[in-house]
């Protein structure tokens, strides 16, 4: 099972995004957009599992002390690696990164302790909007587009399973771990 750890968003904020985006940004997004259902704040990406290693997962999840929810306000969007050679288009956040980054932090340590290697990448708190493949020159856009502003409260932490196929990725549930 191919497995991730992030902070769901509320149905009232991903309304608001999907407004918010319809109106800044002259849609169709460039790439292959993820819908926005499956709109999350990233914290862990494990990838390919089995069962021993989701349990091991949920376990190390369950113990670790994720501390108390936090407030985060969605900025700007942005791109990886570089605007003008973008893969992937993101939003960002204003305020809450910080906290953002120290339960990534948590959540990464957990990670370690149930036997994943250390992430390899730098953590950086986002909301995947799109994939783009291959790479474009995204500046204009994100010139254009201004700060989302959208506030929102983290108060759980969800290991999910993705679910690959034709329409796109399904994301389940598979637990969920309150602040």
């Amino acid at each position: 099972m191919r497995l991730f750890v992030a902070a769901p968003l509320t149905e009232e904020v991903r309304y608001q995004m999907m407004h918010l985006l319809v109106d800044a940004i002259a849609l169709p997004l460039p790439g292959r957009a993820v819908r926005p259902e499956n709109w999350h704040l990233t914290l862990r990406f494990l990838g390919e599992v089995d069962e021993v290693a989701r349990d091991r997962v949920t376990a190390a999840l369950d113990e670790a002390d994720l501390g108390p929810p936090f407030p985060v306000r969605w900025g700007g969007i942005g791109a990886f690696p570089r605007a003008r050679r973008a893969t992937v288009l993101w939003i960002g956040l204003e305020r809450g990164a910080v906290e953002s980054a120290r339960l990534g932090e948590v959540v990464e340590e957990a990670v370690q302790a149930a036997g994943f290697p250390p992430e390899e990448r730098p953590f950086r708190s986002h909301l995947t909007l799109s994939r783009i493949r291959p790479h474009q020159d995204v500046a204009v856009l994100l010139e254009t587009v201004p700060p989302l502003g959208i506030n929102m409260t983290v108060d759980r932490v969800v290991l999910y399973e993705s679910h690959l196929g034709r329409g796109g990725a399904r994301y389940e549930e598979i637990e969920s771990f309150p602040l």
